[in-house]
């Protein structure tokens, strides 16, 4: 069974960092993709990044702004999202999802091209 954990949430100053992880298990061949995306409530998701999981190429979303880093470490079957700068804009719930197979455009930011995923992590910034 395919399992995505995602950890690290939690309650951060604006200006502030977190650092957040989501292990994978489960799988018996490695995903096309893993991607972070976020939501709060009356909203749609919205895609925050995404790394090709064997050659490890990211994209972003247009909010991010160079202040989040994506990237995974295979050993451990773990992506993580380490995130600088936070704004209260940014306060939602974070989840992880894995984007088995290749997609004609590459990398994908649309929630449906993903197909497992994650219970979320609360992300608050306040001071």
């Amino acid at each position: 069974q395919v399992q995505l954990v995602e950890s690290g949430g939690g309650l951060v100053q604006p200006g502030g960092s977190l650092s957040l992880s989501c292990e994978v298990s489960g799988l018996t061949f490695s995903p096309y993709a893993v991607g972070w995306f976020r939501q709060v409530p009356g909203k749609e998701r919205e895609f925050a990044a995404t790394i090709r999981w064997s050659y490890g190429t990211t994209y972003y979303g247009k909010f991010v702004n160079n202040r989040f880093t994506i990237s995974r470490d295979i050993a451990k079957s773990t992506v993580y999202l380490q995130m600088n700068n936070l704004n209260p804009e940014d306060t939602a719930i974070y989840y992880c999802a894995l984007d088995l197979h290749e997609n004609p455009g590459g990398l994908a930011v649309a929630p449906r091209s993903y197909d497992y995923w994650g219970q979320g992590t609360q992300v608050t910034v306040s001071s």
